[in-house]
């Protein structure tokens, strides 16, 4: 089974109400289970309870800040740019502008790309996908920094199709 087979199963149960698949060949065990506990930990509930119990408070309340302006960052780029084209992640992994330290970045902000274009690659359980471009125009910020992990669907680029 090929990364973009995945990709496309990823996709699937994403959008279908499975919580969580097998899958096992003569050469492939895949198991892809459906984190639905992260969601109920960014729920604004969890202030409540940052409230009634203060010692613990300090853990939780570092992330959540940093989540809720992450959350607000994009939303007024979004609003000032909208003719702007999000290139999303198409899996959870580590985010790497080049194919090594000591290589130049695949695209940087001012480069225009094409369509099939590599614009970064995203290691999976020791696997380096390169991430293709799926639309024309020219990169206009780079959401993400170099070597962080990141989320399926997130944002890593900003492209101006014009």
């Amino acid at each position: 089974m090929e990364t973009k087979d995945i990709q496309k199963l990823i996709d699937y149960i994403s959008k279908s109400d499975l919580d969580e698949i097998n899958i096992e060949t003569a050469d492939l065990k895949l198991h892809i289970k459906r984190n639905v506990a992260s969601v109920v930990v960014q729920a604004p509930a969890s202030v409540p309870t940052v409230a009634s119990a203060p010692a613990p408070a300090a853990t939780p309340a570092a992330p959540a800040p940093v989540a809720e302006a992450a959350a607000a960052a994009p939303a007024p780029v979004a609003e000032a740019n909208s003719k702007l084209i999000e290139v999303k992640s198409p899996m959870i992994g580590t985010f790497y502008r080049s194919a090594g330290p000591d290589k130049p970045n695949y695209k940087e902000v001012g480069d225009s790309i094409a369509e099939g274009d590599v614009v970064c690659i995203i290691e999976a359980m020791k696997l380096f996908n390169e991430i293709e471009s799926e639309v024309k125009g020219k990169i206009v910020k780079v959401l993400v920094e170099d070597a962080t992990p990141v989320e399926y669907d997130q944002p890593l680029f900003l492209v101006d199709p014009s």
